[in-house]
């Protein structure tokens, strides 16, 4: 193990830390957003759903960009833009403002979690372990830390620019800095490539050749992707409510479900490789399938707040693997073409965003929000019909390349 990979995982680690605190402070300040710049309960929704709109378009965006720029030099410049679009939504003090901070953001957010995620499976298949993982274990990380100052701002009543200026002050020179020790690619050809259609860049149900990849083979890995962040979103936009309206919690213990949730994210993400490492993607993936359901039902049998607590507390235990093993298992599946396989399956992280928070109120308007909790239970069920997807595939590993887990290879050495 070199010296430039172990710079290139820490400065990586390190950028997925910033984006998650840059992310935890615009959501969680919401509220005050609104207020600041009078927006609507129902304009609100619009604002809200076009940065996932925008961040889809980055990431096709850059799909097309690293077949010319190798991805780090789009996660250096991307960054910077993040954390100023942030500072502009704090600053600013009209509608245009607003709109112009929040759309910049959507498209360097896209950009951003594309570029990062490339060269995250980069770096795991030059390490020939699974640390995938640990990476999106910052990115929690960075959550609860950005979290936590926005519960500071919010308490003392600090205006947003107040909040967000020392964070863009500290942390843009510090990524800038840290990006000098990125690392693209693992020298096994694993770059950019063309994403092909079914029926185009081969038959369809392979690699095409030249680096292809057929989204037919992609297709279980996105319907999963979309899964996962239906439930994150779930989460993230219902969970207090839940607690507070159906189970008759306090206002301020409605606050705790989410940042149980971000606490036992990062814990598991943080032992999530060494599961990988021992028993393989496969396996763990059905594991955390398993055990997010449990928590979905647990959440909508819920007799009081403590027990919903606890079903919050599995969402996180469980859900937290699916997202970098997605990714992981893109890399593998596409070894000649991660980086344009990885740029098309992150679109799918919106996707699922956007379906998430709509339906689970829908449903809870219409129906009610136990009955509710039950639709992610049942869609995080489907993963277990894809898990195979997630097994390398032994033929394909050489030298450099993540080493395939024996029972990975048993149940799934074949692909899908």
């Amino acid at each position: 193990m070199t010296d430039v990979l172990r710079r290139g995982r820490a400065s990586l680690a390190f950028s997925f830390l910033v984006q998650g605190v840059a992310f935890a402070l615009l959501v969680t300040r919401i509220p005050a957003i609104q207020n600041r710049y009078g927006v609507s309960d129902a304009l609100l929704p619009v604002f809200l759903a076009a940065v996932p709109i925008l961040a889809g378009i980055g990431s096709v965006t850059t799909e097309r960009l690293v077949r010319r720029v190798p991805p780090s030099r789009v996660l250096r410049w991307s960054q910077p833009v993040v954390l100023l679009a942030l500072l502009g939504v704090g600053a600013g003090r009209d509608m245009t403002v607003l709109a112009v901070s929040l759309a910049a953001f959507g498209l360097a957010v896209g950009s951003l979690d594309a570029s990062m995620n490339m060269l995250g499976v980069s770096l795991q298949r030059a390490y020939g372990r699974s640390i995938m993982l640990s990476f999106h274990a910052a990115y929690s990380l960075g959550g609860i830390v950005g979290a936590s100052l926005a519960w500071v701002g919010a308490h003392w009543q600090l205006a947003l620019w107040v909040s967000y200026l020392p964070v863009v002050l500290v942390l843009l020179p510090a990524a800038l800095v840290g990006s000098r020790w990125f690392v693209d690619g693992d020298g096994t050809g694993g770059g950019t490539a063309e994403v092909a259609g079914t029926g185009a860049g081969g038959d369809g149900g392979s690699p095409g050749p030249g680096g292809t990849v057929a989204f037919r083979m992609l297709l279980p890995l996105c319907l999963v992707m979309t899964v996962a962040y239906i439930g994150d979103s779930t989460v993230s936009n219902w969970s207090a409510k839940y607690l507070q309206d159906v189970l008759g919690s306090s206002e301020q213990m409605a606050t705790v479900p989410y940042n149980v949730y971000m606490v036992t994210t990062l814990l598991g993400r943080t032992l999530g490789d060494f599961g990988v490492r021992r028993f393989g993607a496969v396996a763990v993936v059905r594991a955390g399938a398993l055990v997010a359901a449990g928590g979905f039902a647990v959440v909508a049998g819920a007799p009081g707040a403590w027990v919903g607590m606890l079903g919050f507390t599995l969402l996180g235990l469980g859900l937290c693997v699916l997202v970098p093993q997605t990714f992981a298992a893109a890399g593998r599946l596409f070894p000649g073409a991660s980086d344009a396989a990885v740029a098309r399956l992150n679109v799918f992280n919106y996707v699922g965003f956007l379906i998430g928070s709509p339906l689970v109120g829908a449903l809870g308007d219409v129906w009610s929000y136990r009955g509710a909790m039950l639709v992610p239970m049942v869609l995080v069920l489907v993963t277990l019909v894809y898990a195979r997807s997630f097994a390398p595939r032994p033929d394909r590993y050489g030298g450099g390349h993540e080493r395939p887990h024996t029972a990975d290879v048993g149940r799934g050495s074949n692909g899908l």
